[in-house]
């Protein structure tokens, strides 16, 4: 396998990982994995949220990807690594960035800035009901957010905080 087709996988691999998050997010954290996702939209002085179980599956999956890789695919192998990527930059945006677990840094401009904003009005509604930005490295113009929650508040799809918009 050439340099070339490893950097492809990996950077396919990352890429897809987005969807698989924002699918993952949607339908599973805010479907039937709410027991575990709630207490991340919860106020809680916890240094470990039950959300953080998710993290420890995505774990898994990695490492049995990254298992049976090495013995049988090394295009698994390298899936294993985009998977492991897509993972890094998960922890380091939303929890160091937005939600400030590692570090304090608030962006006051650019696509930082959009990013915290975009996940801050996908935490304004109460429940896992409606709610808007499921994603976390593509970040949805904030302005077109918050109407779309307006909507969800007005048409009772979703309990939306009154400071969200």
């Amino acid at each position: 396998m050439s340099l070339f087709e490893k950097i492809a996988i990996v950077v396919m691999v990352v890429a897809v990982m987005e969807f698989v998050a924002w699918a993952s997010h949607k339908y599973i954290m805010h479907g039937w994995g709410w027991d575990w996702h709630r207490d991340h939209h919860e106020p809680h002085d916890n240094v470990l949220e039950k959300n953080d179980l998710f993290a420890i599956v995505g774990a898994t999956a990695a490492i049995s990807m990254f298992t049976v890789g090495y013995y049988y695919s090394a295009a698994l192998w390298w899936a294993a690594v985009g998977v492991t990527v897509y993972g890094l930059i998960y922890t380091f945006i939303h929890d160091g960035l937005v939600h400030q677990r590692y570090f304090r840094w608030v962006p006051k401009r650019g696509y930082a800035k959009r990013l915290v904003q975009a996940h801050k009005l996908h935490h304004a509604t109460v429940g896992k009901e409606g709610g808007v930005s499921f994603g976390f490295v593509f970040a949805r113009d904030p302005a077109k957010l918050k109407a779309e929650l307006k909507v969800q508040r007005e048409t009772g799809i979703a309990v939306v905080r009154d400071a969200a918009i």
